[in-house]
């Protein structure tokens, strides 16, 4: 060996990351297995190389013995030939003989380099996933190639992905080369190499987009504490700020809505709402109901359920386009809730039972968003909407309210949250 392989090991190292020690250690194993193949045995061998230069030696330990075993040969040497190396051998001594690899037959050299390469073909293997291992629940830039039956092939560059049809969002098509963002949802150890799942439907897909657009959610400023998504149709995000100068759902929302909006494209029209999370569960869950203006909240934190009033003209915005927005403020929430107009409530006896019948009189809800202490605040959501942020925003926000009024049936007042988490 020389300076040569040297040079070529470590243009191996730079370009495929595969390290100078694991190929050295792998022409160690390829030489030992030559011994083998050539001498019948290599327990005896020991392999030396220097990494600087390259120069190796091979030495084959052998037992001095009066006369040599012929099935022995390989591990035994005759006084004889001991003592015309040096005339101080006696018998039971170790000699160490040089081997000289020229000596080594083709079949022997052949099964060498095959261990060479295939060392190189585990360390390259090995590398990838490490590399892709730690991109795991992350997103990542993907060409698509070519529909699996109802399943797409994404080339992720030195690797190829699947997106599954059970992670695919519904309605969404795409065209070969087409660039896309996925979520790398797990990465399996192969014998072909690392077997990557991705995913367009996973909601970690929008927390992550949000932190690559999001300097303030990406340095933790702004935390991002849940989310609900229904993939395709609409995501709800909980935002708080970790800063008392940083409003979360204005730095998520960006100037004219510049952040919001290039989420938005990436996932294709999705609608996203973003709101502000509070400790308190009765006002998360107010906010969660946006756009929609609550009454009254009640909150049992035991048993996870929540009592909501809201104005009659706004049932059908609560509700949503069939229970979209109940159900996601569920999900967001994990709360069971259960939403009822202000004339359900009368009705029912609810307010009664509230002791609210008093305070609560016909019309009073009209303006509690501006005369109650503190609701301002837990609804500054539908504050920035109106103001700051209704450029730019407006346009599909105003979309799903439309959608809610008309899709909304009589009979679905009573909404009990589905797939809640418990």
């Amino acid at each position: 060996m020389n300076k040569e392989l040297i040079e070529a090991l470590e243009i191996l190292e730079r370009e495929r990351n595969i390290s100078k020690a694991s190929m050295l250690e792998a022409i160690e194993k390829s030489l030992l297995t030559a011994c083998n193949n050539h001498f019948g045995r290599a327990d005896n061998i020991h392999v030396n190389i220097d990494p600087d230069t390259g120069d190796f030696s091979v030495i084959a330990d052998k037992t001095v013995v009066e006369t040599v075993d012929p099935e022995e040969k390989a591990v035994q040497i005759s006084l004889a030939d001991a003592r015309m190396i040096s005339p101080n051998y006696e018998i039971g001594d170790v000699v160490q003989i040089p081997v000289e690899s020229k000596s080594f037959g083709r079949i022997a050299t052949t099964n060498a380099k095959n261990v060479i390469l295939q060392k190189i073909r585990e360390e390259e293997r090995k590398v990838l996933y490490n590399d892709w291992y730690a991109l795991e629940k992350d997103i990542v830039p993907g060409v698509v190639q070519r529909y699996l039956g109802k399943n797409i092939s994404i080339n992720l560059g030195k690797v190829d992905a699947i997106l599954n049809e059970s992670e695919q969002v519904k309605g969404e098509v795409f065209k070969p080369t087409e660039r896309i963002r996925v979520y790398v949802l797990e990465v399996k150890d192969t014998p072909k190499g690392p077997r990557i799942s991705v995913s367009r439907s996973h909601p970690d897909l929008v927390k992550r987009l949000f932190e690559l657009e999001v300097a303030e959610v990406r340095d933790g400023t702004v935390e991002i504490k849940a989310i609900a998504r229904e993939a395709g149709s609409r995501t709800k995000i909980a935002v708080k700020s970790n800063d008392p100068n940083v409003d979360p759902v204005g730095a998520c929302v960006g100037l004219n809505g510049a952040r919001v909006n290039s989420v938005v494209r990436e996932l294709r029209g999705e609608k996203i709402d973003v709101i502000n999370w509070d400790d308190n569960a009765a006002f998360l869950i107010e906010n969660a109901l946006s756009p929609a203006k609550v009454i009254f909240v009640v909150a049992d934190e035991e048993s996870r359920e929540a009592q909501v009033i809201v104005p009659d003209y706004q049932l059908s915005l609560a509700i949503g386009k069939e229970g979209q927005n109940a159900r996601l403020a569920a999900k967001l929430t994990g709360y069971k809730i259960d939403i009822k107009s202000e004339t359900q409530a009368r009705e029912s006896g609810l307010f009664e039972e509230l002791g609210l019948e008093n305070q609560m009189e016909e019309g009073v809800y009209e303006s509690y968003d501006a005369d109650q202490e503190g609701y301002a605040d837990g609804y500054g959501y539908q504050e920035g909407y109106e103001g700051e942020y209704q450029e730019g925003y407006s346009d599909y926000q105003g979309e799903y309210q439309d959608g809610y009024q008309d899709d909304y049936q009589e009979g679905n007042s009573d909404y009990q949250g589905e797939d809640m988490p418990q």
